[in-house]
């Protein structure tokens, strides 16, 4: 075989016989050190193992231990460390479907008779550990796809037969792990002797291909890093997320329940987190006013038709409920508020004069989502999303985006996240509109984000099926990403429901449509704050800002005279006056993550005052009632920017 050139980066090229593998080119290229930190690397931009043969010019890219790259194929391939460990602790009898890398760890999806319990971590975690010691190759070979079929079909390994006779190809890639064998794009690492710091995390159920009619899987999750370290951060950040868990401490705090007998995904709130709700809505409300919008409330339900105008009925069907049928009329639940806001500005002849037109509206939707999506307040089936719509001229598109990014950006800072990823998601295939449009609508997006100095990632796809989005992730106490904000600039509903309005020159145009919602819904927007503050809301937000204790039953009368007066003074406060010893009531009250312990005994009731406690145990000095009131009132409108 004729020689190659082989260069890394703009460095010198080498020349090197044809047939030369990654590891042999990186021999002569990379320094000794470098070399040991080198898993793999990208040839011509494709990455691959060190085991490649290399047959025309290459440009190498070493893919080393500290990227995200190397992270990914040591996950991926601890995947299949983790297959084979199972596969010879439990035999053939296992069928493998699919074992991918993912954020912060991987899984194997199995076919198993008997279900796999944390029970069984500890031995295919020692079985993983002896594969690793082996330090066995990942061993690559291509195959004819009708001689792949022919080899997983003979193991029974159906889900492998049927992803391969999906592929449209002649040649597929496989790895062998000592007696396991992979359908595989790879690249993998050097050996298993790298997989060394990993852990087991859980088992679940998992429909094969997400499908709920095929078969249930058994998916056994784990993570692994480079070092014990990294694996040891990590798995103290999983036990604060775990302690933090909105569905614990939802239940804990009695803030809401679901119930099996009204359905999954339906959401009860309990007096406490229906209390929370209400505070998030009042500032919800009153910002909106100060910022210029108008309140609407419309209905659950509208005709079949509304939806076949909108568009819903040919791109979001499979997200939406079946309808009903009444009057020989068939209804639907809605999936989105926006038609219902277009009902009511056809309601009227609009004024180029009247624009902008900004309506919102706390509307309540229903949109379908598998039951093994549904995960607490973070994935329901009925939510009220904090809509709102924003009806302008082209003109205005800019000032108008501009100004829900800074009142977005100033409600998310009030509830303590400052911390945010913001993304430009373009056109997906599934998509209606000419394309001037959907550039236009981009456009406008693109420089209300310049105009207020924001960064941004271009998401490309993943607008929605009539227009362009800008979405804000933002960031927890731990880290942790969450999908809330979302502007969308819209230009094909006014289309499709033929709105107009008289322009300056007496002639009917076209307004421009604004969709945005800045919590996304108040469902997954409380889950967030619960898990974000481990429960422990700001005063402002706090469901019951204070509880009232007594020493002995000689305060109870003095308890209730104090409790009516902060309650007349706007506190949300509680009484405990049972017969029971103060360190009781006092730890109680902290579990229940109250602000302040208002402690009365027989000096506070002489005096008209109360010793207040902080949840921290710190102790102020005692205060008159009235000063406790209005120290509260103070923090709250400082909590809420006032």
């Amino acid at each position: 075989m004729t020689d190659i050139s082989v260069q890394i980066a703009d460095g010198e090229a080498v020349r090197l016989p044809g047939g030369t593998t990654v590891r042999e080119a990186l021999e002569k290229l990379l320094s000794g050190k470098q070399r040991k930190r080198t898993i793999a690397a990208t040839a011509n931009d494709a990455a691959v193992d060190l085991s490649r043969p290399l047959t025309e010019d290459t440009k190498l890219k070493p893919i080393q231990i500290d990227t995200p790259e190397a992270l990914e194929i040591l996950r991926h391939s601890t995947s299949h460390v983790m297959a084979q460990a199972v596969r010879q602790l439990f035999g053939p009898g296992v069928k493998v479907a699919i074992g991918p890398a993912i954020e912060n760890g991987f899984y194997y999806d199995f076919l198993r008779d008997e279900p796999f319990s944390p029970d069984d971590f500890a031995a295919i975690e020692q079985r993983m550990a002896a594969i690793a010691d082996q330090a066995l190759p990942f061993i690559r070979s291509e195959q004819p796809r009708d001689e792949a079929i022919a080899s997983f079909r003979e193991q029974g390994e159906k889900y492998k037969v049927e992803l391969l006779e999906e592929l449209p190809v002649e040649t597929v890639s496989v790895y062998q792990l000592g007696d396991f064998v992979d359908l595989c794009r790879g690249p993998h690492l050097p050996d298993t002797s790298w997989v060394k710091h990993f852990k087991l995390l859980r088992v679940a159920g998992a429909y094969w291909r997400g499908d709920e009619k095929r078969d249930v899987l058994q998916r056994i999750y784990g993570t692994v890093f480079f070092d014990q370290k990294a694996l040891s951060k990590h798995l103290n950040h999983l036990e604060e997320a775990k302690k933090r868990d909105h569905r614990r401490l939802g239940k804990e705090l009695q803030l809401f329940t679901v119930s099996d007998q009204i359905g999954p995904g339906l959401i009860l709130w309990q007096p406490k987190g229906a209390q929370l709700r209400r505070l998030i809505e009042d500032y919800w409300k009153d910002e909106h006013y100060r910022h210029g919008y108008e309140l609407l409330y419309t209905p659950h339900i509208a005709r079949q038709d509304l939806w076949k105008t909108s568009g819903h009925l040919d791109f979001y069907a499979e997200n939406m409920y079946s309808g009903m049928e009444i009057d020989e009329v068939k209804y639907q639940l809605k999936p989105m508020n926006c038609p219902f806001h277009i009902g009511v500005y056809k309601s009227d002849k609009r004024s180029y004069r009247e624009f902008p037109i900004r309506w919102a509206e706390l509307g309540t939707v229903y949109r379908y989502e598998r039951a093994g999506a549904l995960h607490g307040l973070l994935r329901v089936r009925g939510f009220t999303q904090d809509d709102a719509h924003i009806f302008c001229r082209e003109d205005q598109l800019d000032d108008e985006i501009f100004n829900i990014l800074d009142l977005n950006l100033h409600i998310l800072k009030t509830f303590g996240f400052s911390d945010y990823d913001i993304y430009l998601s373009t056109r997906p295939e599934k998509s209606v509109g000419s394309d001037d449009i959907w550039d236009n609508a981009t456009s406008a997006l693109k420089k209300a984000l310049d105009k207020a100095g924001l960064g941004f990632i271009v998401d490309p796809g993943e607008g929605v099926f009539y227009g362009p989005k800008i979405d804000i992730k933002i960031k927890d106490q731990l880290g942790r990403s969450w999908q809330c904000s979302t502007i969308q600039v819209d230009f094909n509903l006014p289309e499709r429901f033929d709105m107009t309005y008289t322009g300056s020159d007496n002639s009917e145009h076209r307004p421009i449509m604004i969709h945005r919602a800045l919590m996304g819904s108040l469902e997954r927007f409380v889950g967030v704050l619960i898990e974000h503050y481990a429960g422990v809301f700001p005063l402002w937000f706090a469901p019951v800002q204070a509880r009232i204790l007594n020493i002995t039953d000689d305060q109870v009368d003095y308890g209730e005279r104090v409790y009516d007066e902060l309650r007349k003074a706007g506190v949300r406060v509680e009484k405990d006056l049972r017969n029971e010893k103060l360190n009781y009531k006092i730890r109680e009250a902290q579990l229940g993550k109250i602000p302040y312990m208002l402690i009365i005994g027989d000096k506070e009731k002489a005096d008209g005052t109360v010793t207040v406690r902080l949840r921290d145990g710190k102790n102020l000095p005692p205060m008159k009632i009235s000063d406790f009131a209005a120290k509260v009132t103070d923090e709250c409108r400082a909590g809420r920017g006032l």
